[in-house]
């Protein structure tokens, strides 16, 4: 028998009703979609007036002014695109979206204020192409935002493709094609921004750099598992202009970029004049907030001037990475502090029969440096190749694989130096350097490698220690009685 508590109620109630919101589809506003008729007015009453889940069917709206978002006073919003269905063509100066909100703290949840939870966090545009067909359009802007997810958005032939502008906190950019503007695809332009994360996404062919980064003050970024390619003026048929796939600038007044990881991304390029694949540059006088806290690991870096060039940056590690093709370095240092560089490949995508691509790295002007593990592997010697040519490059006018000026405190542990072009390693008025395990040897059939140590200048506690070195064709290891180095244990075949 069942207790009264189990027993079956013989009167059922009645079923709850199910309230579903409706998506503000733009079309009830009056937007037409034909890619002609102003659309502006339309989304924007959607967005005034519509219950926060803005819905634009498949078809084409032309817009001439920008939509804006206050999500302070409308509530959480999201816009979606019918999954890449709709397109937004912005005919007017600015971006097709700004999202706004009032979040002036951190990202400490003491920080915020109760309207931030109720109205501002989590403003969405997904699924959404955006069509540049003015000068001055862009894509999408925040501004002190909180929590912006923009998933699956589509941006070209605009100027910027997503700005974040201000004071933003808990940014996601994921799933999204951010292809030939004519300034950047990701632009942190003066903004105070903690926690972001850019994954999974295509940025390419964007003039002025893929990501890019000036007057701004960031923590925690993250960018993940992206193709960011062919950013410079290549596409755009242009002036060339010093760009990067990735470019940090952190010179402006209390500007900083910290607590940073890129990883798991392609990174190359068409060579253009002073263009990089990563550029990070800091203040000269390497204050505490100097770009630092990064690490580059898991990439291929390749097919430009410069790979990774870094100016007054502190504390980063490389590792991990394929990088190859360029025609000055690989890897560039100058004026920086606790770099360390391990178990990288140098390289080539490929040997082109007769001509020479440069492969190398320079160290000038910096301490605290440990390389290890690396693979360095030149091409074979030749002309200039014939894309410097074409792009007024310069070519590398270098002295070896690779070169240390006027530095401290350099190990270089178990790696190996292969078919260098003129020399191995070029050394010229260091200290404290320590160069042991490693091989230099030349590969070629007919080598090439003129030296392989040429060490000049001053230096002292030098050692070279327990190494296999191969002869030159111009003899064996060079090294000034002034540098004060000890060789000890060296094999010389």
């Amino acid at each position: 028998m069942l207790s009264p508590s189990l027993k079956r109620n013989p009167t059922p109630s009645p079923p709850r009703s199910l309230t579903i919101p409706s998506m503000s589809n733009i079309k009830n506003f009056g937007a037409i979609g034909d890619g002609k008729a102003d659309d502006t007015k339309a989304i924007q009453h959607a967005v005034n007036d519509g219950d926060g889940l803005i819905r634009l069917p498949r078809g084409k709206y032309r817009i001439t002014k920008t939509i804006n978002i206050n999500t302070t006073a409308k509530g959480p919003i999201g816009i979606d695109g019918s999954n890449g269905a709709a397109k937004i063509i912005n005919a007017g100066p600015g971006p097709a979206f700004r999202i706004t909100g009032s979040h002036t703290g951190t990202a400490d949840p003491s920080s915020f204020k109760p309207v931030t939870w109720a109205n501002e966090r989590m403003p969405t545009i997904t699924n959404l192409e955006i069509e540049g067909a003015h000068s001055e359009a862009d894509g999408v802007e925040c501004i002190q935002t909180m929590q912006a997810t923009i998933e699956g958005l589509a941006v070209r032939n605009c100027r910027h493709g997503i700005r974040l502008y201000k004071r933003n906190r808990n940014v996601i950019i994921s799933h999204c094609h951010l292809y030939k503007n004519s300034s950047v695809g990701i632009f942190l332009d003066a903004v105070n921004l903690h926690q972001i994360n850019i994954v999974d996404s295509h940025i390419s062919y964007n003039r002025l750099g893929g990501i890019r980064i000036e007057k701004s003050e960031i923590r925690n970024l993250q960018i993940t598992g992206n193709d960011i390619e062919y950013n410079n003026h290549r596409a755009h048929k242009s002036k060339p202009e010093p760009t990067a796939e990735i470019w940090v600038d952190t010179t402006a007044p209390r500007a900083s970029v910290r607590e940073v990881t890129i990883t798991s991304n392609t990174i190359q390029a068409t060579p253009s004049p002073a263009g990089c694949n990563i550029r990070i540059f800091g203040k000269k006088d390497l204050e505490d907030l100097a770009p630092g806290m990064w690490t580059i690991t898991g990439n291929v870096i390749g097919n430009q001037e410069t790979g990774i060039h870094l100016t007054n940056c502190r504390g980063l590690a490389l590792a991990g990475n394929f990088i190859y093709s360029h025609y000055t370095h690989n890897i560039r240092l100058e004026n920086c502090r606790n770099i360390a560089i391990g178990a990288n490949s140098f390289g080539h995508n490929y040997f082109p029969k007769g001509r020479q691509i440069a492969t190398g790295i320079k160290i000038a002007d910096s301490q605290n440096i440990a390389i290890s593990g690396i693979v360095l592997q030149d091409a074979p010697a030749g002309p200039p190749d014939r894309a410097r040519e074409k792009d007024n490059i310069t070519p590398a006018k270098r002295r070896a694989l690779l070169e240390i000026h006027n530095s401290n405190r350099v190990n270089i542990t178990g790696c190996q130096f292969l078919d260098a072009v003129p020399n191995a390693l070029y050394l010229n008025n260091a200290s404290f350097i320590n160069i042991t395990g490693s091989t230099i040897v030349d590969t070629r059939t007919k080598p090439l490698m003129q030296r392989p140590i040429q060490w000049l200048g001053d230096g002292t506690a030098n050692l070279l220690a327990n190494n296999a070195i191969a002869s030159g064709t111009a003899g064996s290891p060079t090294i000034a009685d002034s540098a004060n180095v000890t060789q000890q244990n060296n094999l010389t075949p």
